[in-house]
């Protein structure tokens, strides 16, 4: 990665448009002009997944599949020559936070429409369909059937499926696929949608001198279709139940820790297959991204295992992860390869090692700067140049509503340190991330608009009313891309070369 860059975090789901949600549209396209004028080199997302109970990102259906609520319906539409309902955006509250309830509801009958007329009318070259099924074919059969089943048992957990197909018996397997095959035709073609949509938006970006950094996290969601599928590859018992599950253990945050949930692979039995799962995944998403932050990084070198059933994280114990062995076996497999390493939390002396050994930039959080003294890591005097610089993340409150519950004390240091904030307090910080001597920095989008703590993305432990934050129409304005271009000028981010990746682009799709 070059020296001295700066980037934009933003989710697809928070940009502005007609349908509800953030799509790989026009608005995307829109963005990415934003962040070229803006002199910005980096647009990080979170993970691009079909999302489940609570809207979360970082429990999706698949760990390959793309959610479908991304789709442009309006670019989708116009590339079949179909045309959407007349009375299409009035479905939506287009200016308000997300009703995902209502997006889904009426988005996923359109892009069934789209995908029925697609496979089974329309007259054009499958050419390029047929390619993405051979290309994708270690996730997409099975992705699509496990969708298909979940909507044929009204969307209950694949362990409340009928035993022989929760348990992927042969005959099951076979008798569904008949039963479902029309569906499954469906759920695969809109995969293809998104694959295009996606491939044509990253082009773009890359075009206008911006790359994109996609998110892994290192757990799947329980109910999905990698465990489903892959069963042997995570701590389950005969039923499919997990044995053991992620999270981690009490700390100042949370007395009794974070009880995730999620299974816990079974990393013996992914060693035994070259870890091929997880190069699999690797290598969708480095075709997907240029650049990849994997979540929970110090969960390779060290987890914490708690077991099944229990009520809190508190009662768990620290297992040793794969370490080098597994990030070894990716360098052979797939090469060199972008990382950004999410080490935040307690940091052992085998996680510093292991972030050390494979050469990858760690997390820098200014808002955890200042409540703990002198003695900080995260201040930035103590930076060293490879690392990534966030003013927050999604996990984080906007630095504006940080700083208004700032107690007293932290704040005083914070005038020490820097100066006094007067309302401006999003910015300001963005402007110290820049000047810091990290090679990279991020700001979510929230902070350069100085928004308060009514645009939190997300609060970790609460389960529901996350992930509805999006831009307002007009919010981004020509003055805001002035503010990070002056800044990338003043802290030397300006990418080298922009020339031709000034033009305007198509846009087409």
């Amino acid at each position: 990665m070059n020296n001295r860059r700066s980037g934009i975090l933003m989710h697809i789901s928070s940009l502005y448009g007609k349908e509800g949600i953030g799509t790989i549209g026009e608005e995307a396209y829109r963005f990415v002009d934003f962040l070229s004028d803006s002199r910005q080199s980096l647009w990080q997302i979170l993970p691009l997944g079909p999302t489940g109970f609570g809207n979360s990102p970082y429990s999706s259906f698949s760990a390959f599949a793309g959610n479908p609520l991304f789709i442009n319906l309006e670019h989708l539409y116009f590339d079949l020559g179909l045309h959407l309902p007349e009375n299409q955006e009035e479905q939506y509250d287009t200016d308000n936070d997300i009703d995902f309830n209502k997006v889904k509801a009426s988005k996923t009958n359109l892009l069934k429409k789209a995908a029925e007329f697609y496979h089974f009318e329309s007259t054009a070259d499958k050419t390029d369909y047929l390619q993405f099924l051979n290309e994708n074919n270690y996730w997409i059969e099975s992705y699509a059937l496990f969708t298909a089943l979940k909507e044929h048992f009204y969307e209950v957990s694949f362990l409340d499926f009928d035993e022989g197909i929760k348990l992927r018996k042969e005959e099951e397997l076979e008798k569904y696929k008949m039963m479902l095959s029309r569906e499954i035709e469906i759920i695969k073609n809109i995969q293809f949608f998104f694959f295009v949509q996606w491939k044509k938006l990253k082009a773009y970006a890359n075009q206008k001198g911006i790359e994109i950094v996609g998110d892994i996290p290192i757990y799947v969601a329980g109910d999905s279709a990698d465990v489903w599928e892959h069963h042997e590859l995570f701590l389950l018992d005969e039923h499919r139940n997990p044995l053991k599950v992620a999270g981690v253990p009490p700390d100042i945050f949370s007395a009794t820790g974070q009880l995730w949930g999620n299974p816990i692979y079974n990393w013996e039995k992914l060693k035994q297959t070259s870890y091929h799962w997880w190069i699999e995944r690797l290598k969708m998403n480095f075709k997907l991204f240029d650049i990849v932050r994997i979540d929970h990084f110090r969960g390779f070198a060290e987890y914490w295992s708690i077991p099944a059933g229990d009520k809190t994280a508190e009662f768990g114990e620290w297992i040793e992860g794969p370490g080098y062995e597994f990030f070894d076996a990716m360098f052979r497999q797939i090469g060199t390869v972008n990382i950004i390493a999410e080490d935040l939390g307690l940091i052992t002396p085998s996680v510093a090692e292991l972030l050390e050994k494979c050469n990858f930039p760690g997390m820098k959080i200014l808002q955890f700067a200042f409540d703990s003294g002198e003695q900080n890591d995260f201040l930035p005097h103590r930076y060293p140049r490879n690392c990534v610089v966030y003013t927050g993340t999604h996990d984080n409150d906007t630095v504006n509503g940080w700083y208004q519950k700032l107690d007293e004390k932290s704040k005083t240091f914070f005038s020490k340190y820097y100066t006094n904030l007067t309302g401006e307090a999003g910015p300001t910080l963005v402007k110290y991330a820049w000047a810091s001597v990290a090679d990279i920095v991020f700001a979510p989008i929230q902070d350069v608009l100085n928004l308060d703590s009514m645009a939190r993305m997300n609060f970790p432990g609460r389960t529901e009313d996350n992930w509805k934050w999006r831009l307002k129409p007009n919010e981004l304005k020509p003055e805001h891309a002035k503010f990070l271009k002056e800044l990338c000028e003043i802290y030397e981010r300006t990418p080298v070369v922009f020339g031709e990746n000034d033009k305007q682009g198509d846009i087409s799709t």
